[in-house]
């Protein structure tokens, strides 16, 4: 059996992704490779494979920085002057990349926002999906939103505001009130936006810097850009719940109790309606930090149930 462990720079769907292939070469007869998709938007595949890749050695995964994050190459302004990026073109990164490795089936592992490829990909490509994993996803942001005012409220202790009546009644005839980047704003007022996703996705103090530590030996930072391109597609409004359903292929979660940003709301979407088998770890956003163990059963049983 041949093994690889190879990092490529490739122009694919015309961007310059970066991506990591490990593992045992892939036949029809063998199990899926796993693609994996990080979350952020903005992020890298880095930290993922450099805390929990021992653990996934023995399979073919394919370790992604997405369009314009990690170690790809920066977002390209398109002929109008703005930086492409949406869900559509992420999906097709992705298909890109499979068709490149001639990969035939994969399994899509998307973490956070990650979570949106992976299933997106899985509606479009059911016949190259062999089953879909997400882990902590985000696949309503208007609510996300309304979460992330609720958390930031209590944390100054003050009642909780909800801005959408006011930005509805205001929204001209025809116009999509923009709700959910209201809410955003307004939790963003009452405090930091990266400390308030701090205190909602990590089960304590050790496991943050434990993410920390593994960045900094990655040397990467950024992810600016791609939020910026995102928000500027309106993704705080953006609810994927409409397309659950029409996914044809098994979905499995795997949810850290403690990630408040996507435990229970957003979870609870795919068990509702999209029949998902839910797993609940004692754990906050990165499962693989606060326990490795379960995370790495958990995943096993994602993979081959």
């Amino acid at each position: 059996m041949t093994w690889s462990d190879d990092a490529f720079e490739e122009r694919l769907n015309g961007a310059d992704l970066y991506f990591e292939v490990t593992g045992p070469e892939q036949t029809d007869a063998d199990e899926p490779a796993i693609i994996y998709l990080h979350g952020g938007p903005g992020y890298n595949s880095y930290s993922f494979r450099a805390l929990f890749g021992e653990r996934l050695e023995d399979r073919r995964v394919v370790y992604l920085d997405q369009r314009g994050s990690g170690r790809s190459g920066p977002l390209e302004d398109t002929e109008q002057g703005d930086a492409a990026l949406d869900l559509d073109t992420l999906v097709a990164d992705v298909e890109a990349l499979r068709d490149h490795l001639d990969l035939g089936k994969i399994v899509p592992l998307g973490h956070g926002f990650g979570a949106l490829v992976a299933l997106e990909y899985a509606r479009r490509h059911p016949l190259t999906t062999a089953r879909v994993v997400v882990v902590n996803p985000w696949v309503h942001f208007p609510e996300l939103a309304l979460t992330l005012l609720a958390e930031a409220s209590a944390s100054r202790k003050v009642a909780l505001a909800d801005p959408a009546p006011d930005v509805i009644a205001k929204a001209a005839e025809g116009q999509h009130p923009m709700v959910g980047s209201a809410r955003v704003e307004a939790a963003f007022e009452l405090l930091n936006g990266r400390d308030l996703l701090n205190a909602m996705q990590f089960r304590d103090a050790p496991s943050r810097m434990h993410l920390e530590f593994a960045d900094a030996g990655g040397q990467l930072a950024g992810g600016g850009e791609v939020q910026e391109a995102l928000v500027n597609q309106g993704m705080w409004e953006f609810e994927y719940t409409p397309y659950l359903q029409e996914v044809r292929r098994p979905i499995f979660v795997i949810a850290g109790a403690h990630d408040r940003t996507s435990y229970p709301e957003q979870v609870g979407w795919l068990a509702d309606l999209a029949d998902a088998d839910v797993t609940v770890l004692d754990a906050g956003h990165y499962p693989w930090i606060d326990d490795e163990d379960a995370f790495a059963e958990a995943l096993e049983e994602a993979l081959t149930r």
